[in-house]
């Protein structure tokens, strides 16, 4: 696997190659030394033209964990501020021998220019574009289902070969703007899960029907209709919109968001997602984010181990073993 682009590009068993190797690296994490030699002498750059302290710590540190060199690159204060193309930034960082490039970017599909541009002979992983996908947050959400779905009595893991097949999946909020819903809907479609969206009119795209997914508009009335196994809350992402979406924060609260009352109508069993940051008392109630139903904590650990495999799959699968 040379680049990670979009959940799109990936099979059934590419997915389920990628969350075995994770749960190899989520092992890593168990260690005394939590290290392996696996990327020592490659050099990988974190080119971030956003902020994103989240995802680009959990990059560098599955980087490290791999003996990776790392450097982190961003545009603010940089010469992309003064007007530096991403063809000449990508230029000067294969002069400098990147390897290895994790791209988050404003524009939708830079990603994919950079990795077949010719610019650079680096892997190119997207960590991130525009409002069109987040595939490493798909796969660290996907891999995060399959350890709590597939849990044993005791409280291992049986997750390894296994895929989401009739897994109930209600994706609630923000799915104009959200880049998690899309890498989400096309992940979680190809590992046999069904895949159902509640918004606002005003807060899903045109053509929502191209997604396979299921549509209300009516967040109770899913949640009657479909008995979900994982309700996965979004961020609403403010910053990208330039015109009122919905009436006002209490009313999307009231309507949308999984106040502490329709979290106690969810059967124990449902988990409860969020992809981070979160807006407490908007998309979630402190019950839902805090009880033990609540995999955010999770998913933040697990990023690690799921970035661990694609720098692996994308950088050194061809020199040996990830163990």
């Amino acid at each position: 696997m040379k680049h990670l682009l979009s959940t799109a590009d990936l099979g059934r068993d590419d997915a389920i190659r990628i969350l075995d190797i994770a749960e190899d690296m989520a092992d890593v994490s168990l260690r005394e030394v939590k290290k392996l030699p696996t990327l020592r002498g490659i050099t990988v750059v974190n080119l971030f033209f956003e902020d994103s302290t989240r995802t680009r710590i959990s990059f560098e540190a599955a980087a490290k964990r791999l003996s990776a060199d790392v450097i982190n690159f961003a545009a603010k204060g940089s010469s992309v501020s003064k007007g530096e193309s991403l063809k000449d930034t990508a230029q000067t960082l294969a002069a400098m021998g990147a390897d290895g490039i994790v791209i988050r970017h404003p524009a939708s599909g830079a990603p994919r220019v950079l990795a077949e541009s010719g610019w650079v002979d680096a892997g190119v992983v997207n960590a991130g574009d525009g409002t069109h996908e987040h595939p490493t947050q798909a796969l660290l959400d996907a891999f995060t289902m399959r350890r709590r779905l597939h849990a044993r009595a005791d409280g291992t893991s049986a997750s390894r070969g296994k895929d989401l097949d009739g897994v109930e999946v209600v994706i609630v909020g923000d799915v104009l703007h959200s880049r998690v819903a899309r890498s989400n809907v096309w992940l979680l479609r190809t590992l046999g899960a069904r895949v159902t969206f509640v918004a606002p009119p005003t807060l899903l795209p045109v053509g929502v029907g191209a997604f396979d997914a299921r549509v209300f508009y009516d967040f109770d009335e899913a949640l009657r209709s479909v008995h979900p196994d994982v309700v996965m809350m979004l961020r609403i992402q403010q910053e990208r919109m330039h015109e009122a979406f919905f009436p006002n924060g209490r009313e999307y609260a009231r309507s949308w968001g999984l106040s502490a009352e329709r979290f106690r109508r969810l059967p124990e069993s449902t988990l409860v997602m969020h992809p981070g940051p979160m807006n407490r008392g908007l998309e979630i109630s402190d019950e839902a984010a805090d009880s033990p139903q609540s995999t955010v904590l999770e998913q933040v650990t697990n990023g690690v181990a799921v970035r661990m495999a694609v720098l692996y799959l994308t950088l050194a699968a061809d020199r040996g073993d990830a163990s």
